[in-house]
């Protein structure tokens, strides 16, 4: 069975569409089945996998409303082992359509349930915001893998992101636990970013990860080419990151990737 993360926070501009995309592919380069589910109606996982929107017939909207099965929505992303369920802006009328549905927050978890034998893991990239389809994801999931990035307001708004993980694991997902911390947008070369770390590890401890994603060039260049920072530049600082995240992810799931994963960058 498939171990379902989903990526999440309630900020925008902290890497999290990045994150996902990139883990992901980096998942796939380990020889793990992998699913990516764009949840986000803004649908920039879609697009950053070089998927044409308008060329769609079915995305995740269908699915949540009943109209398509998940295997009728899935398409192959380009990148060996890693699929895609793709959004469009339709999916922002999910929410109001779906209102008076008393099953509403488990319709993802419904709609992923037949197809979670197929996949090692499956990546849920939810939108910047707490709300149905985020919420969505946290009872479909697993885990919460949280992008914090390096900067001043960094860990304003995530105890309200805590407590909201700590309500539906009480009330609709007893298993959801938090997968771990992700330090984002980090630059080596400033305080900040090294006081954020100080103060992550400090008040989170063993929920942080070793690995930190750089503020890097390359992997903002990425999407705009319709890759993965592994396609785009795979010796680029970026992907070097998200390859030890790879592997440390494995590591704690007791899960050994393919080798000829690069080292982590120093």
């Amino acid at each position: 069975m498939a171990h379902m993360i989903c990526i999440a926070n309630q900020k925008g501009g902290v890497g999290k569409t990045t994150t996902a995309i990139n883990l992901a592919a980096a998942l796939a380069h380990a020889g793990k089945t992998t699913l990516l589910v764009d949840c986000d109606p803004q649908a920039n996982a879609t697009t950053g996998l070089g998927i044409d929107k308008s060329g769609l017939e079915k995305t995740l909207y269908h699915g949540l409303i009943g109209h398509a099965d998940a295997e009728d929505i899935i398409v192959e992303s380009g990148v060996p082992r890693l699929w895609l369920m793709p959004s469009r802006v339709e999916l922002i009328g999910f929410e109001v359509e779906m209102l008076g549905d008393a099953s509403r927050e488990r319709l993802l978890q419904q709609l992923l349930s037949p197809c979670s034998q197929a996949y090692d893991y499956i990546l849920l990239d939810c939108p910047p915001s707490l709300s149905l389809l985020t919420v969505n994801a946290m009872t479909a999931a697993h885990g919460v893998l949280i992008p914090l990035q390096s900067e001043f307001y960094a860990l304003e708004g995530l105890g309200q992101l805590l407590q909201t993980v700590k309500r539906i694991k009480q009330r609709m997902n007893p298993s959801l636990k938090i997968e771990g911390i992700l330090l984002t947008l980090f630059d080596k070369r400033t305080n900040l970013s090294g006081q954020v770390a100080e103060d992550a590890e400090k008040y989170f401890k063993d929920m942080v990860y070793d690995t930190r994603i750089p503020r890097a060039v390359r992997l903002a260049e990425a999407p705009s080419y319709g890759k993965p920072i592994l396609s785009y530049d795979p010796a680029s600082p970026g992907a070097v990151s998200y390859s030890a995240l790879a592997r440390e992810m494995l590591r704690k799931h007791n899960a050994p990737g393919a080798p000829g994963l690069q080292k982590t960058a120093s």
